[in-house]
This record gives C-alpha cells, structure tokens and sequence, in this order.
C-alpha cells in the first residue's frame, strides 16, 4: 500500500491560523465600535452594520466555496492516482497479446 492514503499534513501551522483568527476578531471589532460611535442618525448606522454583516458572511461563503473546490479537486487527484497505480500494478509487458 502506497502512501497516499494518508490524509496530508495541513500547510498551514497554529500560530499561522491563531494570527488570522485574531485579526479577524480585531477587524470586526474595531469595524464594530466605529459604526457604533459614528456621529450619524441611528438609521445611518444600521444601514452600515447590516453591510458589515453582510460583507463578513460573504468572505465566510467564499472561503468555505475556495475550500470546497480545493477539496474536489485533492480528491480526484488521488482517485485519478489509485486508478493509474493499479492499471500500472496489473500490467504486464512479457504478456503477449491474445494469448
């Protein structure tokens, strides 16, 4: 057995994923206070936080889509891999054809 049935190792490291995720956190909250202290009409900073809302649900739909079609295309590579090593596996070139 080959080793590519092992799931790969993930490229990206703790401190990678612990510093995105807290600048998103800082992000959203700064984004947060200043449309709350605005000095505009309530309507105004309504209209300002649903759009934040809206804006952040969408990077959250794009991501997980970006992900989904990496994750296709990891699986079908290794299944287009499995395929070629057991056609490779079967083959055999002394064999003479017909017989």
């Amino acid at each position: 057995m080959s080793n590519e049935t092992k799931t790969p190792p993930s490229p990206t490291t703790g401190a990678f994923y612990a510093q995105a995720a807290l600048s998103f956190a800082i992000a959203l909250v700064t984004t947060t206070v200043g449309i709350a202290f605005l000095p505009v009409d309530p309507w105004v900073r309504a209209f300002l936080a649903v759009g934040a809302l809206y804006t952040v649900t969408s990077a959250f739909t794009l991501a997980k889509v970006i992900r989904d079609r990496q994750e296709d295309a990891a699986v079908s590579v290794r299944i287009d891999r499995a395929r070629m090593e057991r056609l490779m596996a079967e083959h055999d070139p002394f064999r003479t054809p017909g017989v």
